[in-house]
C-alpha cells in the first residue's frame, strides 16, 4: 500500500500497489500492520455500503462526535464519486479546510479519514457504489452532520445535485 499524505491533517489516500501478471494484478487494499507503523489507527468493527442509484446524488457531510468519534477508510468500488473531507477539530492546524478527489472503481484509491472529520461524496456516474470501513459502530446519538452547500466551507461539487435526503439539506448553517 502506497500512503499519500493530504493537507487535511491525519488524512491519507491510499493508493493498492499493485503486483501484476498475466492473470491480472493483485493488491491488498487495508494492512493492520501498514496502517499501525505510520500511526494510525487500523481498528475495524463494521463495513456499509452504499450504492447511489443517480449520477449527482450527495450524502453527507457526516461525522460522529464524541464519546463515539469514528474513524473511515473509504473506496469506491463500482462507479466513481467526488469524496470531499472537511476538518471540523477545533485544535487542528487545518480546522475548516476541505479537501476532494475522485474515487473510482479503476483508480482503486481508498480515503483514511480521521475521526472529527467530516465525510460526503458525489456519484459520478449512475450506479456508484462506495464501501466503507469504520472503526466505530454506528450511533444515532452522536451522529452529526454539515450542509453539502455550507457557505462557511463552499466545497464546489462536479455536478448539480440530482438526489439528497431531506437530513442532508436540513442541517444549519455551520457554528464556528
Amino acid at each position: 500500500m502506497i500512503f499519500h499524505e493530504l493537507e487535511i491533517d491525519g488524512a491519507y489516500l491510499i493508493e493498492p500497489q499493485r503486483h501484476e501478471d498475466l492473470r491480472g494484478f493483485f493488491a491488498r487494499t487495508y494492512c493492520r500492520n501498514e496502517l499501525e507503523e505510520r500511526g494510525l489507527d487500523p481498528t475495524v468493527v463494521q463495513c456499509n455500503v452504499s450504492v447511489n442509484r443517480r449520477k449527482g446524488t450527495v450524502r453527507g457531510m457526516h461525522w460522529q462526535d464524541e464519546p463515539h468519534p469514528e474513524i473511515k477508510l473509504v473506496r469506491c468500488t463500482n462507479g466513481s464519486i467526488y469524496d470531499v473531507i472537511l476538518d471540523l477539530r477545533p485544535d487542528s492546524e487545518t480546522y475548516r479546510q476541505h479537501w476532494g478527489v475522485e474515487l473510482t472503481r479503476d483508480n482503486r484509491l481508498s480515503l483514511y479519514i480521521p475521526a472529527g472529520i467530516a465525510h460526503g461524496f458525489q456519484a459520478l456516474e449512475d450506479d456508484s457504489e462506495v464501501f466503507y470501513q469504520m472503526s466505530e459502530f454506528y450511533h444515532p446519538e452522536a451522529a452529526r452532520g454539515v450542509r453539502w452547500n455550507d457557505p462557511a466551507f463552499d466545497v464546489e461539487w462536479p455536478l448539480p445535485i440530482s438526489v439528497i435526503s431531506d437530513k442532508d439539506q436540513s442541517f444549519p448553517d455551520f457554528e464556528v
